[in-house]
């Protein structure tokens, strides 16, 4: 018979920028296998008096290769999932209200990339960080999660959709994500660039500047 039971487990999240100048705040999450501390430099190229960015981390770290070596994180699998989505839930929210409750901004950002952004799109449908710009970068909509379940906090939102051209995870239906958006998502921006499965810093420079 299975149980269950709830302890405190101490989360690990890092920043870039400077909070009591920043106007914006926002949160970044990370793709399978990345860690928080390296993803969070991909952001770097934003002005940290204008941009203030928090990358936590996702809860299960393993070595990506056998039983040493390099280290990776990943924010859920199939196992315990139900769990695991609340689990995220509840660390964001808090993680959140931290700096919320310390800093004001005016606009506030939720970016998700690969896996981070079926974390990032159930966060933002659950709209308690209320962001006003959701990017979802190289991913698509959970499954779980069909857009016009997200109506309410989409709508509040405005939303972006980026991927690479040349995105080995997305090449084959490329155009058929693309298609699938801009008839559901009215005003969604789509920005195709010409480049793999990573975080582009011409194209994040541009939503910046967008912002």
């Amino acid at each position: 018979m299975e149980g269950k039971l709830k302890l405190t487990k101490t989360f690990r999240y890092y920043t870039y920028g400077n909070p009591e100048k920043a106007q914006n705040i926002w949160f970044v999450l990370h793709g399978y296998g990345q860690l928080a501390f390296y993803f969070l430099r991909k952001f770097n190229v934003l002005d940290p008096d204008k941009h203030f960015v928090v990358a936590p981390e996702g809860m299960h770290r393993f070595y990506l290769k056998g039983t040493s070596g390099r280290v990776g994180a990943s924010w859920m699998t199939k196992e315990a999932r139900l769990d695991d989505i609340e689990d995220n839930h509840h660390y964001l929210d808090q993680l959140s209200e931290q700096f919320l409750n310390t800093y004001t901004f005016d606009q506030r950002v939720v970016l998700g990339f690969s896996q981070g952004g079926a974390t990032a799109s159930r966060w933002h449908a659950r709209n308690s960080f209320c962001a006003d710009h959701f990017i979802l970068w190289a991913c698509v909509f959970p499954p779980d999660l069909e857009v016009k379940q997200d109506k309410k906090s989409i709508e509040a939102s405005r939303n972006y959709f980026i991927i690479g051209k040349k995105d080995q995870y997305f090449e084959d239906h490329f155009e058929a994500i693309i298609n699938k958006y801009q008839q559901e998502i009215p005003g969604i921006k789509i920005i195709p660039f010409d480049g793999p499965h990573n975080i582009d810093h011409e194209t994040l420079l541009s939503v910046a500047n967008d912002i």
